[in-house]
């Protein structure tokens, strides 16, 4: 699904518009429970259990630097880190050294524009999301290590400068491209090591404070540029790193 919003004139850094117009697609990830974490995972993924996540909007592509232009051309936003470095400045990568706070700031430019609320994911329902409807995979294609995946060996093999365009390999069973790989994505919940062991079985949200704030997914500069469906990440709101970047999602 795609959200039509006004066209407006072209712009030569976007590739799109001078004013709103993000255009972001849109996959249905249904309602359903599956088993959280992993019983052969770091500490913060155990222990193992069962999750009801109701269903949710998820773009199926990470926040494009086309996509964050507009959000930046319409509201005077300042550009992050690396945004005129031609290692992260195609349109088509994921827009990097975004803090958690300018990610809500995007999301909530969202919401205002289109009626509908846009919000950063749970770590719940990223991983929902991310497994595809399957349940006990290590990883989004299955068991099979990195290395024996031949997309994968065919997306990193080379060497790498920074993230790849999104969209270029073949997407999960929900339709999502990308997801595990290429960048860090913030999720909304406060990170907590041992949130798994008193979590809410329905529609977890992680702790109300903390330090940090949960990431999912690999990034392009890890020896091994994939992570594990059930992988836990976190840093502070504020930092901005040049793997880090997002996706949106909505209410159904």
């Amino acid at each position: 699904m795609i959200d039509p919003t006004t066209e407006h004139e072209s712009s030569p850094r976007t590739g799109a518009t001078a004013t709103p117009n993000p255009n972001l697609e849109f996959v249905v990830i249904p309602a359903g429970e599956f088993m959280m974490g992993c019983d052969v995972g770091q500490d913060e993924e155990k222990p193992v259990h069962r999750v009801w996540v109701d269903a949710f909007e998820m773009a199926i592509h990470q926040i494009r630097n086309r996509d964050y232009a507009l959000f930046m051309e319409a509201t005077g936003h300042p550009q992050p880190k690396h945004w005129n470095d031609p290692e992260f400045n195609h349109p088509d990568q994921p827009i990097v050294a975004v803090n958690w706070v300018e990610a809500v700031k995007y999301c909530e430019w969202l919401t205002q524009l289109t009626g509908r609320r846009h919000r950063l994911p749970t770590e719940a329902e990223w991983e929902r999301a991310a497994r595809g409807g399957h349940e006990g995979l290590l990883y989004v294609w299955g068991n099979e290590p990195p290395h024996a995946w031949p997309e994968y060996r065919r997306r990193w093999s080379g060497e790498v400068d920074g993230p790849r365009p999104v969209g270029e390999d073949s997407p999960n069973a929900f339709g999502l491209y990308d997801i595990g790989e290429n960048v860090h994505e913030w999720c909304s919940d406060w990170f907590q090591m041992d949130y798994y062991s008193r979590s809410p079985a329905r529609n977890p949200r992680g702790p109300e404070t903390g330090q940090r704030r949960a990431s999912r997914g690999g990034s392009w500069r890890h020896q091994i540029k994939v992570s594990r469906c059930a992988a836990r990440s976190s840093i502070p709101p504020t930092l901005q790193y040049a793997d880090y970047g997002f996706r949106v999602v909505r209410d159904v």
